[in-house]
């Protein structure tokens, strides 16, 4: 058999001194025993040879054994046995003190994976000498100097990217699901008891029944960022690779991940807690796959020691036991696939937690339904605005309302289902503009909502991806004119504008903002035009209404629970009278869910052919020029003629 040395002077990759003490009291049983180790890491076999009698236990000596080698080419077909039975002798570093059972096996040691990821690329297409030259020249260029470290305070300072605004971190978690198609998702916060502390703490569930993900796909999720897509796919809304990290830890310290496909399943644990006092990030991950009926330790990317000592922590550290631990595997058993996140030791406000949770009436009106508050109830700032009242700036479910352009995904928050508000379908006397912009094609929907103008709210809300970036920017005369534009809203898509080639985009990581770029200079200076212009052409000059009236949406929509497909209805019907689940037979549609989904369409302002109050002769710049009317009176002796007119005409 073909014997290989690699020498590496690279230090300890200890975590405390405690952890050098037990490496050298397990070299030394080694020593005293004349017993050799080993460790089991995929393909290979880990052998730590026991050390000299004149050892002081600073290096180790190991050799491994690499079970099975995938031939280059059919030549080689004759040393396939002397390459499966190859012995590679190394001499490294302690890489940590939990003898091999826990440094080769884990996988949690970032300088470890990395070693042996350059020697599987040396073994796999090489024959032994060639391996040797390899070897050496691995040897020369790599050092584990080389290598950062990610300390266990940079948990924290991940959650940083949302310190502004916490749903933002709950707004990553939603985008996961999104992306892993899934149909429904619960975000709950109930008690549990954490056995560490000694008392009840609150934890936060997002539960899914997307795809999934594979031991591969969690390994990446969990990972400390990673290389950015070469595309910008316009379906998928992740892409920066910190989402999740940045999203569970700025809603608590401790995080635990469990999710399945049809053939694996893993649990993956990213915890300050359990990392508090160490040099390096421990990520402790646990993966099963599909045999038969059964669930079994998958062994060809952990060892069956390495997942008992990964699933010793997690119960040590998390109020998560083996029973704890069923159950909520059982919820699997209902979906088939999906992921479940839990999230505890939750981010405070002063001396109570950060976020506030109302479990609501069941059966109960909409205004008794469950949600989750911000409990400093503070409106988030925007430029030009003087409303102090912005629900979802404090509210989850009005969040979520209105997060995606055109939601499918049935969200329920402390069991209530959230009714999505579709912005574009909800809107009075809407316009569409279509525009250019550096090159590229821009839609602009505008209209009156009357929820907004009661709120006194206005602004565009732009949508990348089909996910909301910013909502009631304020553009044009909005800034300075609130009180003449309040109800007016806009809604935008802005994917391909913001895509700027080459896989990167013009939108900031924490995708609550975009970049300070030219193109979206230009979008707002384009936005600006296109408000002014729908104001003075539809408000400014004409009363529209008389005062104190409602707006009522051009038409109104309801959403099969079924397909997901929004209905349109007629103007004047009332949503209030549908039962909380409707599908598409059910009155007054009538119809099924094969029928196809119907667009925005424009609407029409209808003003009076003489106007109420006013010589018919009189000049229309004398008119009153507010928003909505204002609460001019008719004069003595004027009727109201209803004959109307469609200014888009």
């Amino acid at each position: 058999m073909g014997d290989v040395s690699l020498n590496s002077d690279a230090p300890p990759n200890k975590e405390n001194s405690q952890q050098l003490n037990e490496w050298r009291l397990f070299l030394g049983y080694l020593q005293k025993s004349k017993k050799v180790a080993i460790g089991k890491f995929g393909i290979y076999e880990f052998y730590i040879r026991p050390p000299p009698d004149d050892a002081n236990f600073s290096h180790a000596i190991v050799a491994y054994r690499v079970k099975k080698i995938h031939i280059a080419n059919d030549t080689e077909k004759g040393d396939r046995s002397d390459k499966m039975n190859s012995i590679v002798t190394l001499k490294v570093e302690p890489s940590s003190t939990e003898s091999a059972n826990t440094c080769f096996n884990s996988g949690l040691s970032y300088h470890v994976r990395e070693r042996d990821h350059k020697l599987r690329e040396a073994v796999s297409g090489h024959n032994a000498h060639d391996l040797r030259d390899i070897t050496s020249r691995t040897s020369e260029r790599s050092n584990d100097e080389n290598y950062v470290r990610a300390h266990p305070s940079y948990l924290k300072t991940l959650g940083q990217v949302h310190s502004a605004w916490i749903f933002g971190a709950v707004a990553e978690l939603v985008d996961n699901s999104r992306d892993a198609k899934a149909t429904t998702m619960e975000i709950c916060i109930d008690m549990i008891y954490l056995h560490n502390a000694g008392k009840d703490t609150p934890m936060l569930s997002v539960i899914d029944d997307g795809r999934g993900m594979t031991h591969l796909e969690i390994f990446r999720m969990i990972s400390l960022g990673h290389e950015h897509p070469d595309t910008d796919d316009p379906d998928h809304i992740g892409r920066f690779g910190i989402g999740f990290k940045t999203g569970a830890m700025r809603l608590g310290k401790d995080a635990l991940v469990l999710t399945q496909t049809a053939n694996s399943r893993s649990i993956a644990f990213l915890s300050q807690s359990f990392n508090e006092g160490k040099d390096n990030v421990e990520i402790p991950v646990v993966s099963y796959c599909r045999k038969g009926q059964f669930m079994e330790v998958d062994t060809s990317v952990l060892s069956e020691t390495a997942a008992k000592y990964n699933m010793k922590v997690i119960k040590e550290f998390s109020p998560f036991n083996k029973y704890l631990i069923g159950e909520k595997v059982g919820l699997f058993q209902e979906r088939g696939t999906g992921t479940q996140i839990y999230i505890w030791n939750l981010d405070e406000w002063g001396s109570n937690f950060c976020l506030q949770w109302d479990n609501g009436i069941n059966g109960g009106s909409s205004f008794h339904q469950g949600d989750i508050l911000i409990r400093s109830r503070r409106c988030r700032s925007r430029t030009g605005q003087m409303s102090r009242t912005v629900p979802l700036d404090f509210s989850l479910r009005s969040y979520l309302e209105v997060i995606f352009l055109d939601p499918r995904m049935k969200i329920y928050i402390q069991g209530s289902l959230v009714r999505s508000r579709p912005l574009a379908r909800t809107l009075n006397k809407t316009v569409v503009e279509s525009g250019n912009i550096l090159g590229k094609p821009v839609q602009l929907t505008l209209g009156r909502c009357q929820l907004e103008r009661e709120q006194a709210n206005c602004g565009i809300f732009l949508y990348w991806h089909g996910r909301l970036i910013e909502a009631y920017k304020r553009v044009g005369g909005m800034i300075h004119n609130g009180d003449k534009s309040h109800g007016i809203i806009g809604v935008i898509d802005v994917t391909e504008l913001m895509n700027h080639g080459d896989g990167r985009v013009w939108v900031h990581n924490s995708k609550q903002e975009f970049l300070d770029s030219e193109v979206y200079a230009q979008l707002l200076d384009w936005l600006g035009e296109k408000a002014d212009e729908y104001l003075d052409r539809n408000f400014d000059k004409l009363q529209v209404r008389k005062g104190n009236s409602l707006y009522k949406p051009d038409h109104e929509w309801v959403q099969c629970d079924k397909c997901r497909k929004w209905r349109m209805l007629s103007s004047g019907f009332d949503c209030k009278t549908l039962p909380q689940e409707w599908f598409c037979y059910m009155k007054p549609l009538n119809g099924n869910c094969e029928m196809p989904e119907q667009k925005v369409e424009r609407g029409v302002i209808t003003v009076s052919a003489k106007r109420s109050g006013y010589d018919t002769k009189q000049s229309p710049t004398k008119q009153n020029d507010g928003l909505f009317g204002g609460s001019s009176r008719p004069s003595e002796g004027s009727s109201d003629d209803d004959s109307s007119w469609n200014l888009e005409k």
